[in-house]
């Protein structure tokens, strides 16, 4: 298989799993709704350069090293496992603080709210980061698909295909969701959305968490 079949073939597998529901999109989805369109983007940013971190670190094989030491994966576990349940803690919390409220209101109280642009980057990197499904992801998909006698132009492309790729996918999502007329219908249905994405941390969270606590104690 030549380097172009090799990226081609990347770039396919790879915008699949984005397209995949968890953590990221989760994200995407609850704070482009509530927050809006620059928000949206500025986790998207995060989510991509968090996906370009762990490209990297396969690629290099600092990854491979890290899934192959119980103790040090299983202590990313529960450092991911405890920033998702995080997320999820907040997202219920804010279902509770909205659910009384007429329907397209939300509750601005200080604690429940993005400030800037750069805790809204760094929530999106810290969630990709932490994740250590993530991390066994792209383990199997860089030693899978990609050799270790492709050419170092070859591995700075794919490196380029999977953040670009994470990047306009996230984008176009949260540019999407913050449309004027999508954004009003999802803010009316903005508890559910948080109740929905805080189910979903805190599972995910919790499983991770459990794998983490059985690796430990194994």
């Amino acid at each position: 298989m030549n380097e172009v079949s090799i990226l081609v073939t990347l770039a396919t597998v790879h915008f699949i799993a984005l397209m995949s529901p968890g953590p990221d999109v989760a994200l995407v989805v609850q704070n482009a709704s509530r927050y809006g369109r620059q928000t949206g983007l500025y986790i998207a940013l995060g989510l991509s350069f968090g996906i370009l971190l762990h490209s990297l670190l396969s690629l290099t094989g600092v990854s491979y090293l890290v899934h192959q030491q119980p103790l040090l994966f299983a202590l990313l576990q529960l450092c991911g496992g405890s920033y998702l349940l995080y997320l999820g803690y907040g997202a219920l919390r804010a279902t509770l603080a909205n659910w009384s409220l007429a329907p397209g209101e939300l509750s601005q109280k200080p604690e429940l709210l993005l400030h800037n642009k750069r805790q809204a980057f760094s929530r999106g990197f810290m969630t990709n980061i932490l994740n250590p499904k993530a991390l066994v992801f792209f383990v199997s998909l860089m030693s899978t698909l990609i050799p270790a006698g492709m050419s170092l132009g070859g591995k700075g492309i794919a490196l380029l295909i999977l953040w670009g790729l994470a990047l306009a996918w996230f984008a176009a999502l949260a540019w999407m969701l913050s449309t004027r007329h999508l954004q009003q219908k999802l803010q009316a249905a903005g508890r559910y959305i948080d109740l929905l994405c805080g189910v979903i941390f805190t599972a995910i969270g919790m499983m991770i968490l459990y794998q983490s606590l059985s690796g430990l104690l194994s």
